[in-house]
């Protein structure tokens, strides 16, 4: 698959991930918006806030990506937390405005991506990421968050390519964060490797995520005790 035509339809899976995650915030009242994430001390406001947020931190990538000049998604780890309180602070009309147009502003900078990129990855919170994955890091992104929400939305409910991007960059977490060596199998027939692999690890996409973003172990099997994962 040639780049521009990854690009479409990385944008157009990440455009459909995203109208499912706001048609669910749109569906939820302000009591449910200020209810517990799954996030440990975010409400659901915080974890749409959080989006609205990154959606533009993430366009500092594409431009990091297309120009070869490095760029800082936050300005610091206090100044991201600082602006996600600020948003989901806001009434509940607002916040969702936010969220959706931050989401169209990253969709439509991002076919920049389409173009002749200056650097061939770009980093964040120590993390290598090639620079046409950036779409795909947002849709992670979208499809964690979405789970966060604690609805009745699930990971299996994601696109299957979608639970690939977010098990992608979940990987890449684990290895920047030294997380204990382990070999990660899914039962759709994926396989990574995350320091010495030692510890072989199965469960479908899904099972595998939620285990490594949110520590949920109901759906995995080891050979062994289960690796403890870092805090992410």
């Amino acid at each position: 698959m040639s780049e521009p035509t990854r690009l479409s339809s990385d944008l157009s899976r990440l455009e459909r991930e995203t109208d499912s995650f706001l048609a669910t915030v749109e569906s939820l009242s302000d009591e449910e918006l200020a209810a517990p994430s799954l996030c440990g001390g975010w409400t659901r406001a915080h974890v749409v806030a959080h989006l609205a947020s990154n959606g533009r931190a993430l366009v500092k990538l594409v431009d990091w990506a297309v120009t070869g000049e490095e760029q800082r998604p936050y300005a610091s780890p206090e100044a991201r937390n600082r602006e996600i309180d600020e948003f989901a602070a806001l009434p509940r009309e607002e916040l969702v405005r936010r969220a959706r147009e931050s989401a169209a502003y990253f969709a439509e900078q991002s076919r920049r991506l389409g173009g002749e990129l200056a650097v061939e990855e770009v980093h964040m919170h120590g993390k290598r990421i090639p620079a046409p994955a950036v779409v795909a890091l947002r849709n992670s992104e979208i499809v964690v968050h979405h789970h966060d929400l604690d609805t009745d939305w699930t990971l299996e409910r994601a696109e299957p390519d979608s639970l690939l991007d977010a098990l992608e960059a979940a990987v890449r977490t684990m290895r920047a964060k030294d997380a204990p060596g382990m070999t990660l199998v899914s039962e759709e027939g994926d396989e990574w490797v995350v320091g010495d692999g030692a510890a072989r690890v199965r469960a479908d996409r899904a099972g595998l995520l939620a285990w490594l973003a949110r520590g949920e172990t109901g759906r995995v099997a080891a050979d062994g005790p289960l690796p403890v994962l870092p805090t992410w």
